[in-house]
């Protein structure tokens, strides 16, 4: 539950009013896009490490197009196809290339399923003869080509199958699929949300097996969430939603040969209650890679199997007291050794081990933490990755050798860099933004950081900022509970030492998350600056629990999530009432989701304290989450039972003195509307009085039309009042 997941495209402000020669910014035109930041549109380097591709759409026309551009130039050389020369169809939404680069999946009339699931009508395209084969009249999921793109595989009603381009005959790997019972090749709603993948299934090298993971879901509880809609009677979403605690989904892993049309069961050994995060096929075609995880989430172990016979071995064990993080990076070399992440020495760094799971070697090394691998040039025998060596709060680019020598730092500039590497490693492509500079894009080789060419600024963005006058996001750390906490800071802008301002604590507070880095203003922090010309200072500060500080840091939380992170901001809110130019009798803090849970702890525990408080879509109990993201920081309420109670809200209730909202949207399968409505209760039994809202059928994320728009009114209008 990132913080990422709820402030997407959140706030980007303008205004029209003018006071001393300067605009302020006003909620009304909050939306216009005045301030939106330019971007890079979501490219994909070719194979020959040369070319790129962007999907471009022509709105008017209703057409799409793929077209191909020069790294070196940034000029356009061609298109590979424009849905103008199709009769078939008149535009595409995305598109996945072959391996080879011979065949392209079309994607058309996608639906959401949930966060990161959709199902849609696909096309096959042709490259050289320029043709279009549909995939299926069925919506079908996550359709993936064969190594030699002679085959697609993929999803429809829970059910596998393959599809031979060259004959047009639809094979059925699976036939038990069943709703809210059985899935074959997707994951289930809490795989999907906590291990951040949908599809379940993966092609060995040579096209010969599929290996998939089947869920029978049949012992899990159901949730059932009203949705109103515009219908004389509402109706009813019901999906398979495992709460900390309560039965998860029973997954195993099969093999399907191809030619023989026959799956097999994989025996992995002898687990109970696991998880199974990731399959890959390795470079040996038939080998596959599993991870299996305890049910605690920290004893990972990685094995091998066979599909010869389908024997499976454990070629490396992993063991943390707290939790093992699940990623994308393991990387098999070519002779089937890999490269591989982990913070077992304290800090997540990269390490080497043999094709047998023998360790070979630590790759980096420090205290500082490698925050993304980007991957490894065989060439070269470089690793391509992302660190906090020059802060936490900055990130930089480097190459090191796969022998841990010869590293060399890539980006210059002091800020967030985060890097696009070609496909042979050439070039990339660097976005970089400080909390002076918006995102600037560059191209740079790869070899050595030199800069090749500038892609895009948003100095267009500043020259309008300049009629605004707005406050700078000032970073520094404070001294809290003996530790140096990073911290952002937006006063007035024509702030004064010799006044008394109200407080605005932001805070997210999750496990691994940051909320204080060096970049520039995004989502909240225009509205920072509204709140920030009618006089208030708005503040945030990273406590322990959060990230990129080295894994004691983040792993101190560990079964009391809400103890710590809420000591932190309750003494940090103490420090600044200290201050001279804070009025200590007038601060308030807000959070969404986690942060919700902690700006409702803050104002109940922390009630001499925080005079004000707003939670939006909170978790009021981690015993009405999912098992997969709570139970990694909590084990099981049956447990841990005094973790979960002491630090839930609904058991403080009664301590409430300030000012609380409670926002939350109705239709939010993530964290449920329950939450709210028992916190509510605990509160009207309390007789304690607050502010509510509900906003119909909206999920976590609480937009839509002027959904956005009106909550943020509300909370403005909350916070001047109240605060």
């Amino acid at each position: 539950m990132k913080f990422s997941k709820i402030l997407v495209g959140l706030l980007i402000a303008a205004t029209s009013t003018i006071y001393a020669q300067n605009k302020e910014v006003s909620l009304e035109e909050i939306y216009d896009g005045t301030f939106r930041q330019e971007r890079l549109q979501s490219l994909q380097s070719l194979d020959n490490g040369k070319e790129y591709v962007v999907l471009n759409r022509d709105r008017n026309a209703n057409t799409s197009s793929i077209d191909v551009f020069s790294y070196k130039s940034g000029d356009k050389l061609r298109s590979l196809l424009n849905s103008a020369d199709l009769s078939e169809i008149s535009g595409f939404q995305g598109f996945e290339l072959s391996e080879n680069e011979d065949k392209i999946l079309l994607s058309t009339n996608l639906e959401q399923i949930y966060r990161r699931s959709s199902r849609g009508i696909y096309y096959i395209y042709d490259v050289e003869d320029k043709t279009l084969t549909k995939l299926s009249d069925n919506k079908v999921q996550e359709p993936t080509f064969s190594p030699d793109a002679s085959k697609v595989a993929y999803v429809f009603e829970n059910n596998i199958y393959t599809y031979d381009i060259a004959s047009g005959e639809e094979t059925q790997v699976t036939t038990d699929g069943e709703k809210n019972k059985l899935i074959n090749g997707v994951t289930d709603w809490v795989y999907e949300e906590e291990f951040a993948f949908v599809r379940a299934f993966d092609w060995n090298k040579t096209g010969t097996h599929l290996a998939y993971l089947k869920f029978d879901e049949s012992e899990v509880p159901e949730f059932s969430m009203d949705m109103f809609g515009q219908d004389l009677y509402p109706s009813q979403q019901v999906f398979k939603y495992p709460k900390a605690g309560e039965t998860n989904s029973e997954v195993s892993l099969y093999t399907y040969e191809l030619a023989a049309e026959e799956s097999k069961k994989v025996e992995l050994g002898d687990y109970n209650d696991f998880y199974i995060p990731r399959i890959k096929w390795t470079q040996d075609p038939e080998i596959l890679s599993v991870q299996v995880l305890n049910r605690h989430q920290n004893d990972l172990d990685l094995i091998f199997v066979d599909a010869e016979d389908n024997e499976a071995e454990v070629v490396m064990n992993e063991t943390d007291e707290a939790y093992i993080d699940i990623t994308n990076n393991l990387t098999f070399l070519e002779d089937n050794s890999f490269i591989w992440t982990s913070e077992k020495d304290g800090w997540n760094h990269i390490y080497l081990y043999d094709e047998d799971g023998e360790l070979e070697n630590q790759i980096t090394e420090g205290n500082w933490e490698v925050t993304n691998y980007y991957g490894y040039d065989k060439d070269s025998k470089k690793i391509f990755y992302q660190s906090t060596e020059n802060g936490s709060v900055n990130r930089d680019v480097y190459s090191i050798k796969i022998n841990g020598k010869n590293k060399n730092r890539l980006t210059e500039k002091e800020g967030m860099n985060s890097a696009d590497f070609s496909a042979d490693y050439t070039y990339f492509i660097n976005s970089h933004t400080s909390t002076e500079t918006p995102y600037e894009f560059t191209l740079h080789n790869a070899k050595n950081g030199k800069l090749v060419r500038k892609i895009k600024d948003n100095s267009a963005l500043l020259e309008k900022e300049a009629a605004y006058n707005f406050a700078p996001k000032e970073l520094s750390t404070i001294e809290v509970n003996g530790n140096e906490l990073n911290m952002w800071m937006i006063k007035p802008n024509d702030f004064d030492e010799n006044k008394k301002y109200p407080l605005l604590m932001f805070q997210y507070s999750g496990p691994g998350s940051q909320s204080v880095s060096n970049s520039y203003f995004g989502t909240n922090d225009y509205w920072y600056q509204l709140l920030a010309n009618e006089g208030y200072i708005v503040v945030t500060v990273d406590g322990r629990g959060t990230g990129f500080k080295g894994a004691a840091f983040k792993k101190v939380t560990q079964n009391e999530l809400g103890k710590y992170e809420v000591e932190d901001q309750i003494a940090a809110a103490k420090k600044f009432g200290a201050m001279d130019y804070i009025d200590e009798d007038r601060i308030g803090i807000w959070g969404w989701s986690y942060g919700g849970f902690m700006s409702s702890n803050a104002i109940l525990k922390g009630n001499d304290t925080f005079s004000m408080a707003i939670a939006v879509a909170p978790v009021i109990s981690w015993r009405f989450y999912d098992t997969i993201y709570t139970e990694r920081y909590m084990t099981t309420p049956q447990e841990n039972p005094s973790g979960y109670d002491e630090n839930s809200p609904i058991n403080h209730a009664e301590k409430l003195k300030g000012d609380y909202l409670l926002i939350h949207g109705g239709g939010d399968d993530n964290v449920h509307l329950q939450n709210t409505m028992r916190m509510v209760e605990a509160l009207v039994q309390a007789n304690k009085q607050f502010d509510w809202a509900i906003y119909p059928d909206r999920n976590h994320g609480i937009y839509g039309g002027n959904t956005r728009l009106h909550l943020y009114t509300l909370m403005t209008d909350f916070i001047k009042e109240k605060l």
